[in-house]
C-alpha cells in the first residue's frame, strides 16, 4: 500500500496508508471452461475476463470441497470443511453452521476497522434447531462477523424462497406466517410431483416439491406470500444491493461478500437474457452474472474505487448440466466444455469438481498476468490479516498474500480437497486420490465421482485430463504422497 502525504502550511504531512477495500464475488456452479479468459470460445465472459485481464488470473486456483456449502464455510472459516462434521450440502431449514466465537474472515476483517456486508447466497445455516421464521432469525451473519447481510435463506432449489435482511424476512407480513418442513407437506399445498401442471419448469430427478413461481423446490413451504423472490428478479436483486452497499461505505474500509446465484438450478434468467448465450437457460445465467460482474465493476469507477479496492472473482466448486431440472442445459450445451480440459465436475473428486476460475484484481498494485502459484479460498483470511496487520487463528488458512498479489507464484505446497472423509491431496504438480468405495458414476448428473478402489495418481501439469494413473508406476512417489497427506490431515 503507498503512503500518501498532503501539505499543510507548507510542511509535509503524512498520512496513514489507506487500508484496501476488499471484494469477493463468488460464482456457483461455474465451471473452468465456463470462463472465456480460461478458454471458453463458445461461452463469452467479457467482464469476468476484465478481471483476469487487469489483475492476476490463477491457472491454479481451488475451492475446498466439490459441492458448495463446504466451500463456502472453508472461504469464511479459514479451515478444512472436514473438520466441521456438519459441512456438507444443507437442507433449507439447517441451523447456522459456524462456531459462534471463533475467527472468521468477516470477524478478523471487523477487528481491522472494516465494516463488513454479505449479499447474496447463504447457504450456510441460519437460527437454531427450531428455527421460527416470522421472529428474529438469529444466530446468521452478523453473529460471525457481518455488519450487515442480505442473503437468500439457503438455495434458489430449496424452500424457504425468500431473503433475510439482517435477522427478518425481507417483505413478510404478519397475517400470512412462513412455515417450512423438510419432513412433510403441509395439507392443502401443492407440489411438483402431484401438479406438474403448475409448473413451467419440470424436474429431471428429485425437486419436486413445493411449487413457487411455476418451479418446484426441495423441501414443503407454507404461507409467506408477499416475501416470496422471484427467480427472474433475483440477479438484478443482488446487484443493487451489492451496489447500494459500496456506495453507503465508501468513505470507510470495507469487506463485501458478494455471492452470485448462477448458474445453480433452477437455472432462470431476467427475460432480457433469455436466448443470449445460445446454449439455453445455464449459458444465458452465466451471460447474465457477467453482465452484473460489469456493472458492479463499472459502479466501482464511478464511486472511484476501483484502484483502492482488492476484487476476487472465483466459483465454489465445478460445473454440472442437469442438476435437478428439465432446462435443455446438456441438449444446448454443443460443444462447450464447461469443465475445459479438467476431468469430472461439482460433486467429483476430479480435478474439475475443486479446480475453478480464480483471478485477483487490485488496479494500480497488482501488476496484471497469469499464474501458476497453487491458491486456496481458504487462505483469505490468513492472507488478509497479514495484509491488514491483525493475527490469524483460523487453523488452516495460510498467509500466501504475496502469491494472491502477483509478488510471488509461490503459493500453498499442498492442499486437501473434499468432504466428510472423502478426499482428494494434491501437492505440487501431484494428486493423490485414495481408495473410495461407492459409485464411479452420478447417473442423474452424468458426472464421474472420481471414486475408485484403488489408489489413483496423476502428474496434473502434464495430465490436466486424469488419464494415466501413475501409482503403480510411481511407488515412491506414492508412498510420500500418502505419507504427507496423512500428515496434513492429522
Amino acid at each position: 500500500m503507498s503512503c500518501k502525504s498532503e501539505k499543510k502550511d507548507n510542511i509535509a504531512v503524512s498520512k496513514e496508508p489507506v487500508p484496501p477495500n476488499i471484494v469477493i464475488i463468488y460464482a456457483d456452479d461455474l465451471g473452468f471452461g465456463d470462463v472465456s479468459s480460461y478458454g471458453s470460445t463458445t461461452l463469452l465472459t467479457p467482464n469476468m475476463d476484465r478481471i483476469a485481464k487487469e489483475g492476476i488470473q490463477f491457472t491454479n486456483g481451488y475451492a475446498t470441497s466439490p459441492t458448495c456449502t463446504p466451500s463456502r464455510f472453508s472461504l469464511l472459516a479459514g479451515t478444512y470443511p472436514f473438520r466441521q462434521t456438519k459441512a456438507q450440502v444443507l437442507p433449507g431449514n439447517a441451523p447456522l453452521l459456524f462456531d459462534l466465537g471463533k475467527q472468521t474472515l468477516p470477524s478478523m476483517l471487523k477487528g481491522a476497522g472494516y465494516t463488513t456486508g454479505v449479499v447474496g447466497k447463504w447457504h450456510l445455516g441460519l437460527g437454531g434447531e427450531e428455527l421460527d421464521w416470522n421472529g428474529e432469525i438469529k444466530p446468521g451473519p452478523l453473529e460471525i462477523g457481518f455488519d450487515y447481510a442480505y442473503i437468500m435463506a439457503s438455495t434458489n432449489d430449496r424452500v424457504p424462497s425468500v431473503y433475510v435482511e439482517n435477522h427478518k424476512v425481507v417483505g413478510l407480513t404478519a397475517d400470512d406466517p412462513l412455515e417450512v418442513s423438510y419432513n412433510k407437506n403441509f395439507d392443502g399445498e401443492p407440489t411438483g410431483k402431484d401438479n406438474p401442471e403448475l409448473l413451467k419448469m419440470h424436474p429431471s430427478h428429485g425437486h419436486d416439491m413445493s411449487v413457487h413461481n411455476g418451479i418446484s423446490r426441495i423441501g414443503f413451504m407454507k404461507g409467506g406470500k408477499s416475501a416470496l423472490f422471484i427467480d427472474e428478479d433475483m440477479n438484478d436483486d443482488f446487484l443493487r444491493e451489492s451496489i447500494k452497499y459500496v456506495t453507503e461505505n465508501k468513505d470507510n474500509p470495507f469487506f463485501l461478500f458478494y455471492s452470485l446465484h448462477q448458474p445453480h438450478v433452477p437455472r432462470v434468467p431476467h427475460p432480457r437474457f433469455v436466448g443470449a448465450s445460445g446454449l439455453g437457460p445455464r449459458g444465458d445465467v452465466i451471460v447474465e452474472a457477467d453482465w452484473s460482474v460489469g456493472q458492479f465493476l463499472d459502479k466501482l469507477d464511478e464511486l472511484g474505487l476501483a484502484e483502492n479496492t482488492i476484487v476476487i472473482f472465483t466459483s465454489d466448486n465445478g460445473p454440472v448440466l442437469d442438476d435437478g431440472y428439465h432446462d435443455d442445459a446438456v441438449e444446448k450445451n454443443g460443444n462447450h466444455t464447461p469443465a475445459g480440459s479438467l476431468r469430472g465436475g461439482k460433486y467429483s473428486l476430479f480435478d474439475a469438481g475443486t479446480h475453478v476460475p480464480f483471478m485477483v484484481r487490485w488496479k494500480g498494485t497488482i501488476e496484471p498476468g497469469v499464474s501458476d502459484a497453487l491458491v486456496s479460498q481458504m487462505d483469505f483470511t490468513a492472507s488478509f490479516a497479514a495484509l491488514t496487520g491483525q493475527e490469524n487463528t483460523t487453523p488452516d488458512s495460510q498467509d500466501i498474500l504475496d502469491a494472491f498479489l502477483g509478488k510471488s507464484d509461490r503459493g500453498r505446497e499442498s492442499i486437501i480437497l473434499g468432504q466428510n472423509n472423502i478426499f482428494t491431496f494434491r501437492q505440487g504438480d501431484w494428486v493423490l486420490i485414495p481408495p473410495h468405495k461407492g459409485a464411479k458414476l452420478i447417473k442423474q448428473v452424468n458426472i464421474e465421482t472420481g471414486r475408485d478402489l484403488e489408489y489413483q495418481l496423476y502428474n496434473i501439469k502434464d495430465d490436466p485430463g486424469q488419464r494415466n494413473n501413475l501409482a503403480t508406476s510411481h511407488p515412491e512417489k506414492l508412498e510420500a504422497m500418502k505419507s504427507d497427506f496423512e500428515k496434513e490431515r492429522t
